[in-house]
Order: C-alpha cells, then sequence, then structure tokens
C-alpha cells in the first residue's frame, strides 16, 4: 500500500481536490513528523511549515493551527477563547477527534468537528505547508486558502 492509498491521506486528498482540483499531495522520502523535519524535506523556512497542534479547552478541543517557529501561547488562547483552562490534547483525544496520528495532523478532514484558531504570523509566507494525513505526506496552501479550507479563524495566538 503506498501512502497515497492509506485512509486518513485519502480523507486530506478528497476535501483538498473539492476545493481546488489543482491540489496535490507531495509525499516525502522523508520525515515531516517535525516542523524542523518538514522544513527541511521541503527546502523552505521553519516558519512556512504549519503546525496543527490539538488542544483540550474546557469541555472542548480546539486545533489551533502555529507557525513552524512559534510556540503557542497557552495564556492567548485562554484569553481568546475566554476560558480558564487550556492545555495538550493527550495522542488518544488527537486520534480519536482528528482522525490523525501526532505528526500528521492535517488542518482538515478530521473526524469530528472542532473550531479552529489561525496564527496570525503565518500571513508572512506566501507558500505554506501543513501535514496531510501521514508524517510524509503534506499538501501546499497559501494564507488565504488556509482560512477559507478550514473556516479558521485569525487571531494572535503565539509566544
Amino acid at each position: 500500500m503506498t501512502l497515497l492509498e492509506k485512509e486518513p491521506v485519502k480523507r486530506v486528498e478528497k476535501i483538498l481536490r473539492e476545493f481546488d482540483g489543482a491540489q496535490k499531495i507531495i509525499v516525502l522520502d522523508t520525515s515531516a513528523r517535525t516542523a524542523l523535519e518538514a522544513a527541511s524535506s521541503l527546502g523552505c523556512e521553519v516558519g512556512a511549515i504549519i503546525k496543527s497542534l490539538l488542544f483540550k479547552t474546557g469541555s472542548n478541543f480546539t486545533l489551533c493551527l502555529v507557525a513552524g517557529d512559534k510556540r503557542a501561547s497557552l495564556n492567548k488562547i485562554k484569553k481568546t477563547l475566554k476560558i480558564k483552562d487550556v492545555s495538550m490534547a493527550s495522542a488518544e483525544d488527537v486520534k480519536n477527534i482528528t482522525g490523525y496520528t501526532i505528526g500528521g495532523v492535517s488542518p482538515i478532514g478530521h473526524l469530528k468537528k472542532i473550531n479552529i484558531l489561525i496564527d496570525k504570523s503565518l500571513n508572512r509566507f506566501n507558500a505554506l505547508f501543513a501535514a496531510a494525513g501521514h508524517p510524509n505526506c503534506v499538501f501546499e496552501i497559501d494564507f488565504n486558502n488556509l482560512q477559507k479550507i478550514t473556516k479558521g479563524y485569525t487571531e494572535e495566538i503565539t509566544e
């Protein structure tokens, strides 16, 4: 089975194709499990890699899309969502909510509907790269289309 035949990757590909028929998944020979690995594999700046981080936000979950060279700020996420409790989701929660394993979490194609916050700092890049359901699969997208395809809210959520 090739990587493109794996169910999580097919889920991402379906949404990408419905959004823009020209969109393609890029299969890398090397892992893109971390932003640094992805940037190295793609030959781009670390900041152009979208980290998809799932947080437990009160009784819900929120996916935060953060530039690879930034850190999510729990305090800014709390203020943005007007809640007291924010913590990283467990690996099990990530799998159950998104349908992806850590290292391959895509900004799209989740099993359950989740709110998405997009960090404003991603806007400084013309081309962004996001995981596509597997640590060796990514897709390229610009900031405006990232907002449209995810229906995410743009906020300042990094330190």
